[in-house]
């Protein structure tokens, strides 16, 4: 057997288990697409529209002509051209076509771990990182949901591929390449564009390379990434003018209804979704009962930045109180066994017979192996915190320079969606990254059991 097939046959199970776990996920969130507690038609229905008037020629997938209209400037336009392209490419517009191509494109985005783990660990740890990555019910779930979280996430991990081969090959071209992609994942949700910062300063700092090097490459990323990202910030400016939010809206939103879902928001008036902040600013502004106002339509950028100030003046305030609410915040992000933190989200479902397969099918051979393999990723949960810890110490033993630049990208999400309202799925490339920790230590797991067998044989 030679080793390119050594390698093609693994990777032929690795993208037979993802999509088996994928399909059988969309089944389960198909039937679930009229539920709000596991999809939010609120911010679909946002995107669909949008998409339907790109198609239909009544709007632009990227100009905005009306300076009143701050609704579009609530999301960078990448999703909504996303979803424009795949209901053009099916014929069909609706959630069910998104859908399906995203549980297609995740099949395949494994492989985007099994790089990152080969490059950075070898190639025992990618596969073993893939095969962990393929069972995940968090990246399952959140990989097939109609949303511009999946996107997102490739997007970034085939950034942090290219940073991990930048740092291996001392390349700046990988490291431009690194910021691109950085670059097109802010074109489909805001949160990932600062992740430019970490990478280039865990370049600079940590990379054995010249002074110059380190400087090329770090300044690559930056200018890359905010070259990508510039039209966007440029059409802001150009049409919102003096009323600016460079990438977007709802800043200010995250932060007052992160303060709102806890149990202090009655107490300091923040409100908890949509509908109170909407209904606080109608009042805010002396709007009548029948007026209407949308969440960022009128006057958007102004009421957001109020938001913003509230939220500031309450965490200014009770401070103490707010690191705590980050911490519960943060671990939430790590809780993948056992009921979900409050507001966080749900972090996957275990594939049964009964959940993703048609009654006819749920007995028999089909709904044995389909319990069998949620089992598995059940035990999979439940050890995934504990294998990623020992994983992080195990990588700075093996490759110190690739832990760091992977350590960057987990940390900055876990500050970041620890600041305000976040969920799950919106960290979905640190929850990849930290799988790959996890494939580290299961990687040792032969070794340690060989080492033990050989100590306990020695006292025989």
């Amino acid at each position: 057997m030679n080793l390119s097939y050594k390698r093609i046959l693994p990777l032929l199970l690795i993208l037979a288990l993802s999509f088996t776990v994928r399909a059988l996920t969309a089944n389960f969130m198909r039937a679930h697409l009229n539920d709000a507690g596991w999809f939010q038609w609120g911010s679909f229905a946002v995107f669909d529209g949008q998409a339907q008037n790109v198609l239909d020629g009544k709007e632009s997938f990227f100009w905005i002509p009306d300076a009143s209209r701050t609704d579009l400037m609530q999301y960078p336009p990448g999703f909504r051209l996303w979803m424009a392209t795949i209901y053009r490419l099916t014929g069909n517009r609706s959630a069910v076509s998104v859908l399906w191509v995203h549980m297609a494109i995740d099949s395949l985005a494994v492989f985007l771990v099994v790089g990152i783990g080969a490059v950075s660990y070898g190639w025992t740890v990618g596969l073993v990182s893939g095969t962990l990555a393929a069972l995940s019910p968090l990246l399952a779930l959140s990989g097939v949901t109609p949303s511009a979280d999946a996107p997102t996430s490739w997007l970034v991990l085939a950034g942090v591929l290219f940073l991990a081969l930048a740092a291996r090959k001392r390349s700046i071209y990988f490291a431009c390449t690194a910021g691109a992609f950085l670059g097109l994942a802010s074109w489909m949700r805001v949160n990932p564009l600062l992740l430019f910062v970490p990478w280039s300063i865990a370049l600079f700092l940590i990379l054995p390379a010249t002074r110059r090097q380190r400087l090329a490459m770090s300044l690559g990323i930056v200018l890359v990434t905010l070259l990508v990202i510039s039209p966007v910030v440029i059409r802001n400016l150009v049409v919102f003018y003096p009323e600016v939010a460079p990438t977007g809206l709802n800043v200010g939103w995250n932060l007052l209804a992160g303060i709102g879902e806890t149990e202090r928001g009655v107490e300091f008036g923040a409100p908890c979704c949509d509908e109170q902040m909407i209904e606080q600013d109608r009042v805010a502004m002396n709007l009548p009962p029948d007026a209407p106002l949308a969440l960022t339509y009128p006057d958007g950028i102004h009421r957001d930045r109020e938001r913003g100030r509230r939220a500031l003046a309450i965490i200014k305030s009770h401070p103490i109180w707010f690191v705590g609410v980050m911490a519960k915040r943060t671990w939430g992000h790590l809780k993948f066994a056992g009921k979900p933190s409050p507001s966080v989200g749900s972090a996957g479902i275990n594939v049964t017979a009964q959940k993703t397969l048609p009654e006819n099918r749920q007995r028999g051979v089909p709904g044995f192996a389909v319990n069998t393999l949620g089992a598995i990723q059940s035990i999979w949960r439940w050890l995934a915190l504990p294998l990623m810890l020992v994983g992080v110490w195990l990588a700075f033993r093996q490759n110190r320079v690739a832990t760091w630049l992977l350590l960057s990208t987990v940390i900055y999400y876990l500050a970041t969606l620890a600041v305000g309202h976040s969920e799950i799925r919106y960290g979905l490339p640190m929850q990849a990254l930290l799988i790959i920790f996890a494939g580290i230590a299961v990687s040792k797991l032969p070794v340690w059991s060989r080492q033990a067998l050989k100590h306990v044989r020695s006292y025989q």
